[in-house]
């Protein structure tokens, strides 16, 4: 199945410690179904010093369930993602405005 929410997307969260926080998607991960979003669901990652890096306690984003978020459309409300075709390619829009979001 095609993913919905891909990298660069600004989505927010809809359950979990972080509801109704806004980021953007760095990463996804379709077949575990989970996105990592820049400042969302960090956790304190233990980390010895190396020559290169300093060690101590690093914030670290995890992963999220894409299920827990949604798509900022241009309003700036959550809205779901679809899929239609224009011509013979299929594009995602944002189903309450109906508005392509790639073009």
């Amino acid at each position: 199945m095609a993913a919905k929410l891909k990298k660069g997307d600004k989505v927010v969260v809809l359950a979990g410690k972080d509801k109704g926080k806004e980021g953007t998607i760095s990463s996804v991960d379709p077949k575990a179904g989970k996105a990592i979003v820049d400042g969302i669901n960090i956790a304190i990652r233990h980390t010895k010093q190396s020559q290169t890096a300093q060690g101590g306690r690093i914030p670290q984003a995890m992963p999220i369930e894409l299920s827990n978020l949604a798509f900022l459309d241009a309003n700036g409300k959550p809205t779901r993602v679809g899929f239609r075709m224009e011509g013979d390619k299929k594009v995602r829009f944002a189903k309450t405005t109906g508005d392509v979001i790639d073009a």
